[in-house]
């Protein structure tokens, strides 16, 4: 197996995760805070306080999450899983400028993992890297923002098991992440950060920001459903996205409005 990026702490020792396990059923899939050990190019999990313990963060997946289907169903397919592999690590960033907007970017349709998806920014960490450090590298080469020293601050917000295919339905799973998302507060406005944006057209097909109100009732959003339950009654209906057309000679993308009625419906964007 290669070099393990997330371990989980048992009988006080780091052990590395196999690919077929799921992470959440491990640890009781409880709504409870997992302890967290931040380390560089890794993460180490335990459901109990142990020394080295830098966070605790709430660690959720989906209700249609493939593993948790496979864990229900001994002998089943999951036997045809890998066994030489491990759980990746992944970082994602909720990129906030200082007027409180959130950045979302559309995932190309010819990307094999999650094509044509509402995310923010995000992706591998490398084994040598710090996770913010991972989690900023990711949003400059989406987004092209590289972020200067001392203008931003940082926290962890949570993990989430994600797997693609994302349901048992639709074959078995080849990718296994466990996924840190990182609120990464901007001192600059949406204005200036919108000035340097440069999104990677490799990656990135559009992208959009928004407003606190928006990413709240995004975020409230029950996995599984296609709507929030309660949605305030002051929300537009609509997000107007920025489209990438193309890309200039020196290969800077041209970025446009999206005409009136090619809009994103808030009951179809995902984070």
């Amino acid at each position: 197996m290669a070099a393990a990026r997330l371990l989980l702490l048992r009988s006080g020792r780091p052990e590395p995760l196999s690919f077929s396990q799921s992470v959440c059923g491990l640890l009781g899939a409880r709504p409870g805070p997992t302890h967290c050990g931040l380390k560089r190019g890794q993460l180490v999990l335990s459901d109990r306080p142990f020394p080295g313990a830098s966070a605790r963060l709430p660690l959720q997946r989906p209700p249609f999450c493939p593993f948790a289907a496979l864990d229900q169903q001994p002998g089943a397919p999951g036997a045809e899983l890998p066994t030489n592999r491990g759980v990746d690590l992944g970082v994602a960033v909720i990129l906030q400028s200082s007027d409180q907007t959130v950045l979302l970017t559309r995932r190309t349709r010819t990307l094999n993992v999650s094509p044509n998806l509402w995310v923010p920014p995000g992706g591998h960490v490398e084994l040598d890297e710090e996770l913010l450090d991972g989690g900023l590298r990711e949003l400059w080469e989406e987004s092209g923002l590289q972020l200067p020293q001392g203008q931003f601050s940082w926290v962890p917000l949570g993990l989430w098991e994600s797997a693609y295919p994302p349901r048992l339905s639709w074959g078995l799973p080849r990718y296994h992440h466990i996924v840190l998302y990182l609120l990464v507060i901007s001192q600059e406005s949406q204005q200036q950060l919108q000035a340097r944006i440069q999104p990677n057209p490799g990656e990135v097909s559009a992208f959009m920001w928004l407003g606190p109100d928006v990413a709240a009732a995004v975020a409230a959003s029950e996995d599984g459903t296609e709507t929030p339950r309660h949605l305030p009654q002051d929300l537009p209906p609509s997000v107007p996205p920025t489209s990438l057309l193309g890309s200039w000679p020196c290969g800077r993308v041209k970025c446009v409005e999206c005409p009136a009625g090619a809009v994103v419906v808030l009951k179809c964007i995902w984070l």
